[in-house]
């Protein structure tokens, strides 16, 4: 190849979808360049899916082809219909914090979502500074139930760079995504694991509710290895098509107790003989999460 060879850049390939925004995405194609493209109207595409991309007559690019998927986040829109937040997730980082208080059933909600897709998961419990003077008794014993059921924890305090590198260990070189109520610090975190990046971040608003920083779902390469998806704050987070086996399943001390109910068929509620509410009087299940529990039941 002489000096003045010119290198025309390839006219289709694979890439994988960086952001969203409207009906436009941001492509990173697998020879690392940036392109922005346009999709289809009935391709449903979301950070982190791996998709065909074609270069357009105009110089622009489109999206041609969604590729299979290992997995897929999503939530209900505000009309109740799946709405996909990310794809290909390894890892799920479910942040809280002691202010603005966790919301328990949130974060199960997010474990069901876990399970469901599947992905290992790791509880971050930031602003490990405010432990002493916001968690309260209650608090401190629902957190110590994950504890006990084996799920991960990390105490981190994103604004003092403590706990960072815990975090970047944990991902070790896979695909993670940071999902947890507004204001918890999710975008703070990224800032500490992602430093070059310009990454917004907002303050807790004076009612104590966190406020929206992050717009869309957008995944960040990791100079360590792997990639770090940011992803919208949320009110609240629900969880699309829930049925009983899928429930059952995401709450894992259940699982030596499951066949031992007299009822096949038993939703461990009001049954008689059921193995699994017989544990949870005992203690052997944790009463604040079977409670948490119930309340999912009725919801379905």
């Amino acid at each position: 190849m002489t000096e003045n060879t010119i290198l025309t850049p390839p006219s289709s390939g694979i890439g994988q979808v960086i952001t969203r925004f409207g009906a436009d995405l941001l492509v990173e194609t697998d020879h690392s360049e940036l392109l922005r493209c346009t999709t289809r109207r009935k391709l449903e595409v979301a950070c982190g899916d791996r998709v065909q991309w074609e270069r357009q007559a105009q110089g622009n690019a489109a999206v041609t082809r969604l590729l299979p998927r290992r997995n897929v986040l999503e939530r209900p829109d505000f009309r109740g219909k799946a709405r996909a937040i990310a794809a290909n997730i390894d890892l799920l980082i479910v942040v809280t914090s002691w202010q603005p208080a966790p919301v328990w059933e949130m974060l199960d909600r997010y474990l069901i979502a876990a399970r469901r897709l599947p992905a290992d998961v790791l509880l971050v419990m930031n602003k490990a500074d405010l432990r002493a003077s916001h968690a309260s008794a209650e608090a401190e014993n629902c957190l110590a139930e994950y504890v006990k059921i084996g799920y991960p924890i990390l105490h981190v305090s994103a604004d003092h760079q403590e706990g960072i590198g815990e975090i970047l260990a944990a991902i070790q070189g896979r695909t993670a995504i940071v999902v947890g109520q507004s204001g918890v610090g999710k975008s703070s975190i990224a800032i500490q694991l992602l430093p070059d990046e310009v990454i917004r971040v907002g303050t807790i608003s004076e009612t104590g509710e966190g406020r929206h920083t992050t717009t869309s779902a957008t995944l960040y390469r990791l100079p360590s290895g792997g990639a770090l998806i940011d992803s919208p704050g949320v009110r609240d987070f629900g969880l699309v098509g829930l049925d009983f086996a899928t429930l059952q399943a995401g709450f894992p001390e259940f699982s030596p107790y499951l066949g031992e109910c007299r009822f096949n068929n038993c939703t461990h509620n009001h049954e008689p003989g059921c193995a699994i509410k017989a544990a949870a009087q005992a203690g052997a299940i944790p009463p604040r999460r079977f409670a948490r529990y119930l309340s999912l039941l009725a919801s379905l």
